[in-house]
């Protein structure tokens, strides 16, 4: 681990000691997606209210620069170069580097449809089974754990060979028994749960970041 990184962990705990019971459970899921992404993989996330809305701040986080910039490389400069001239190298400059990540809830059209001629509860699942492959990661997040679509989503990424991953609070609910790595905050209120949740998932973003960038 870099000593950057290492910094990010120490500060994290320093301002969420109420999480330390899941502070091994949070360094699992950091190593999980960092292996996930080191090995070419990429990540899909869903939930349903707030937690649709926090699966799209991951989206944004991880799919281009959070902390730092993450430039191109210099051999993707120079593809822009050689092939559109001085734009080109322009463009490449403002462009930064992404990490594959899929938000479930953003496809309207395909949801609406999946919805209307078979189920509501699978339209995560469905969308699992065409993007997912072996060594792919699926994240679930789910305030109080039994959010249907939710689970069925981590079952179709078990099914696939995906790691399946879960936040949620209260006692874990379904998707807490199910994931292949989960983290269970110490909250019962929707909301709480939500500011644990957001602070895990900075931390997750980080994390990945100063490892996978060395900028």
């Amino acid at each position: 681990m870099k000593e950057r990184t290492n910094q990010f962990l120490e500060h994290f705990v320093s301002l969420h000691q109420d999480l330390c019971p899941v502070q091994t459970d949070i360094l699992n899921v950091c190593e999980t997606l960092l292996n996930v992404y080191q090995k070419g993989g990429k990540v899909l996330i869903c939930g349903n209210g707030g937690s649709c809305a926090d699966g799209d701040h991951i989206v944004g986080e991880l799919m281009k620069g959070f902390l730092l910039k993450r430039p191109l490389n210099q051999k993707m400069k120079d593809k822009f170069t050689q092939c559109y001239g001085e734009e080109g190298t322009l463009i490449a400059e403002k462009l930064q580097c992404g990490l594959p990540t899929i938000s479930l809830n953003a496809h309207a059209a395909l949801i609406s449809a999946f919805s209307n001629d078979v189920d509501p509860r699978l339209i995560y699942a469905q969308q699992v089974m065409g993007f997912a492959v072996e060594g792919d990661a699926v994240i679930g997040i789910s305030t109080s754990g039994n959010a249907a679509n939710v689970e069925y989503a981590l079952m179709a990424a078990k099914a696939v060979g995906a790691v399946s991953i879960a936040l949620t609070g209260r006692d874990g609910g379904k998707i807490g028994k199910i994931a292949d790595y989960s983290v269970i905050v110490p909250a019962r209120e929707t909301y709480r749960i939500q500011e644990y949740h957001l602070a895990i998932y900075h931390l997750i973003s980080a994390y990945i970041e100063s490892e996978m960038f060395t900028d």
